[in-house]
């Protein structure tokens, strides 16, 4: 179970986003802007960030930007979501520091397997946490 920040402007996108990741188990925070989800991001801390391309005012591409950049929130892997896929949108999410990028309309395999990837990349495995705990001892 992860808590997952969803920033999106599209209140069917925001509703079916949180209903994949309530029926996958993970606890699902929203923001309905760049701006609002860049506080949530630094006062929550959330395990992962699913972040659309297009918002009001400043874009998810600059917002993940502003998140790589702050040594608070660089560690949390952003997903972009974007509906208006293009060939350069990928390298442009990549470039601003997006971990994976996937197309709408969400396909719901395709999400989990991503989530499911970029979790198990930030967090040791408990044979590591256990190592480092004999280590210390």
């Amino acid at each position: 179970m992860a808590r997952i920040l969803i920033i999106e402007d599209n209140a069917a996108n925001m509703k079916l986003a949180t209903l994949l990741l309530l029926n996958a188990g993970h606890v699902p925070s929203c923001a309905v802007d760049a701006e609002i989800g860049l506080t949530m991001a630094r006062t929550e801390l959330p395990d992962l960030i699913l972040m659309d391309i297009q918002l009001p005012g400043m874009d998810g591409l600059a917002a993940t930007a502003l998140l790589k950049q702050d040594p608070v929130t660089a560690g949390i892997p952003v997903i972009a979501l974007t509906a208006l896929a293009m060939k350069a949108d990928h390298q442009k999410s990549l470039t601003a520091g997006c971990d994976a990028y996937i197309a709408k309309p969400l396909r719901y395999l395709e999400l989990f397997a991503a989530i499911d990837q970029l979790l198990a990349r930030a967090k040791p495995l408990p044979a590591q946490e256990a190592g480092q705990l004999i280590k210390e001892s």
